[in-house]
């Protein structure tokens, strides 16, 4: 069987937490991801559960605070200020 390598791009602090993971349970990492690629093909889907979580802004709670904060400021009690922008970090 010929053999390939898939190249991605991770997040240095995962990919050290991940490879910590696989050497605590007797893995290397390139064990680890043709485990996950075989399972994907066993299955032929994602051998996980892939959900999206929910943003909080939308969550009731914001959004009626965000609905009063609006009819306050319709009704003159909001104060203006100047936009600042933050670098990310």
């Amino acid at each position: 069987m010929a053999l390939t390598t898939i190249t991605a791009r991770v997040d240095a602090k995962d990919k050290a937490s991940f490879d910590t993971f696989c050497s605590n349970v007797g893995l290397n990492t390139s064990t680890a991801i043709n485990l996950f690629v075989k399972a994907v093909l066993r299955e032929n889907r994602i051998p996980f559960e892939i959900t999206q979580t929910p943003d909080p802004f939308f969550s009731e709670s914001n959004m009626a605070y965000v609905k009063k904060s609006v009819q306050e400021l319709k009704a003159g009690k909001g104060t203006v200020h100047e936009l600042i922008e933050v670098d990310d970090e």
